[in-house]
């Protein structure tokens, strides 16, 4: 694996893949759900992508493959952009799914493995969302829309089967997130709680693992857990000057839009698991 990854590897590392994104600007698809729109384009800007909220099938021929990576969120899927993701995510470029309450209904799951074998670069999703994909189940007793109902280290397990089976780099949520390509497991423990009172939050830290694995495709298990911890800093940072969801999310953006070498290299919370 080359040099150890060590809690100071992973610093730098962090912030070498904000540095290029910074640099590169990538150019980031987002066909996402129409709550997270606003969210994410503001996210991505902030770390330095260029977001592009385009999702009409008609224009994906010529645009997609001019972009650095794709992000696809199923939140608020319609039959009328299915098509559209499907297209997205067969144009060659690095993508990343946000399997938004894939166990809601049989559509939604169906549609989400389909995109699953594609495949994305990464999958990111909370813990229920996870353990359903791997699963392959159509529902689950305590399915909680996209809130998760699981403890993300519950379903390490399943993560792992489904990366190993997907090809893919899976990433769960939780208080601490863990994200493994079936073999290696990292944690990012960035984070504060109250960021899960702020809606899209999720969906925004997927659109900035595309943004990241756009910046550099060779390594997505390091972009998507560089993403995660940088994401969850800002929200620490952000937290400083919260009187609540809405000040936070003001201030995450800011604190994203502001992030310095000294504060990733030393703040991010990054280990790679026995």
């Amino acid at each position: 694996m080359g040099e150890e990854r060590t809690e100071a590897w992973w610093g730098r590392r962090a912030w070498a893949l904000l540095s290029a994104v910074r640099a590169r600007a990538p150019l980031v698809q987002c066909i996402t759900n129409l709550v997270s729109m606003d969210i994410a384009a503001n996210a991505l800007t902030a770390a330095g992508a260029s977001p592009a909220m385009l999702h009409c099938i008609r224009e994906i021929p010529d645009f997609t493959p001019r972009c650095h990576a794709v992000y696809i969120n199923v939140g608020t899927l319609s039959e009328d952009w299915l098509p559209s993701m499907r297209a997205a995510a067969s144009a060659g470029r690095p993508w990343v799914l946000d399997p938004v309450a894939a166990a809601a209904s049989q559509f939604r799951m169906e549609a989400c493995l389909e995109l699953l074998a594609l495949p994305p670069a990464v999958v990111r999703g909370n813990a229920s969302e996870i353990l359903a994909l791997a699963a392959r189940s159509d529902s689950s007793p305590t399915f909680k829309g996209v809130d998760s109902s699981h403890d993300s280290g519950e379903v390490l397990q399943a993560a792992k089967a489904l990366a190993r089976s997907s090809g893919t780099v899976v990433a769960v949520s939780g208080a601490v997130d863990f994200i493994t390509d079936g073999e290696q497991v990292i944690s990012a423990s960035n984070g504060v709680a109250m960021m899960q009172k702020i809606t899209a939050t999720g969906c925004a830290v997927t659109a900035l693992i595309a943004a990241f694995v756009g910046a550099d495709p060779s390594d997505a298990l390091a972009a998507a857990a560089c993403a995660l911890a940088i994401f969850g800093l800002a929200g620490e940072i952000g937290m400083e000057s919260a009187k609540g969801p809405a000040s936070l999310r003001m201030h995450l953006i800011d604190a994203l839009y502001g992030l310095d070498e000294q504060t990733v290299t030393s703040g991010v919370k990054i280990a790679l698991l026995p």
